[in-house]
């Protein structure tokens, strides 16, 4: 087991968006409020090309961080040795702040399920993921984060919270974490949990990264869709992170029913608005 390091985060950022194509040529420009970017790694491994010349540009303009899809660090699977080679070559490259994936499995004897699958919150489990996390580690010569996801089923044998199982996670593989604050509300609501219950079970030394993002209502479960406005119980969750884990980067996460870029910089003004209120409050 690695050494506890007692404050092992990066430096902070400060606020950014995901990088998307209907925003590139207006964030070449460098609008006012966007200190940092996040790519999602998988449309860039290929070598050369346009997305390529794209992205050193903005690397030019802003520091990058990487966030993957395709890690799959759960599952029992063989970790994908070809995928690490295109992910470190392009890490290379880009020489990004950090890299991430998410705390999940998408796929089975080969079949990827496009999909992010929650975990059995398990001991065997937990040993697995410590492992398999070490590996791409080391392979990367990196720590990387890693993210919760939302999730609409749970395991009937878990041991461990969804909170607990992240947590030892990090502080056994001595990895980082990206809390995505929608997820845990989505979750929440949909398991019967307390979201501030999550919170206080998270190590602060080793959230990170925030994700803000929206979300549905379903017929009967909220539904992570990434595609809505911030909803403010997120952002009052945002505020009691903000309150537990201090100046952590903050990104505003948005996949599809992408909207013209000021609308994503209103939102992201506002989480500045509110972390620069409660850390005022703390000081």
């Amino acid at each position: 087991m690695p050494t506890p390091v007692s404050s092992p985060r990066l430096p902070a950022l400060g606020f950014g968006l995901g990088l998307r194509v209907e925003h590139y040529e207006a964030l070449l420009e460098r609008p006012a409020g966007v200190d940092w970017l996040e790519i999602v790694s998988e449309n860039y491994l290929v070598p050369g090309g346009l997305p390529l010349r794209w992205l050193e540009r903005f690397r030019e303009r802003y520091p990058l961080v990487m966030h993957g899809v395709s890690l799959s660090i759960g599952s029992t699977d063989p970790l994908d040795e070809g995928y690490l080679d295109r992910l470190h070559a392009l890490a290379r490259h880009v020489q990004p702040a950090w890299i991430s994936d998410h705390l999940c499995w998408t796929g089975v004897e080969g079949v990827n399920l496009h999909d992010l699958m929650p975990l059995p919150y398990t001991e065997e489990a937990l040993a697995h993921v410590v492992e398999r996390v070490r590996r791409v580690q080391d392979r990367l010569g990196r720590r990387i984060l890693l993210e919760n996801v939302s999730s609409y089923v749970a395991f009937a044998g878990a041991q461990l919270s969804e909170w607990e199982f992240l947590a030892a996670v990090a502080e056994r593989a001595d990895c980082l974490i990206l809390l995505d604050l929608n997820n845990v509300y989505v979750s929440a609501r949909n398991h019967g949990f307390a979201p501030l219950d999550y919170l206080d079970g998270i190590p602060a030394a080793r959230v990170q990264q925030f994700h803000l993002a929206g979300h549905e209502p379903g017929e009967r479960l909220l539904i992570d869709t990434h595609d809505a406005p911030v909803a403010d119980p997120v952002w009052a969750l945002y505020v009691e992170a903000v309150r537990r884990y201090g100046a952590v980067s903050t990104m505003i996460e948005r996949d599809d029913h992408i909207p013209p870029l000021p609308t994503l910089l209103d939102e992201l003004a506002h989480a500045r608005a509110l972390a620069a209120s409660v850390l005022r409050e703390a000081a």
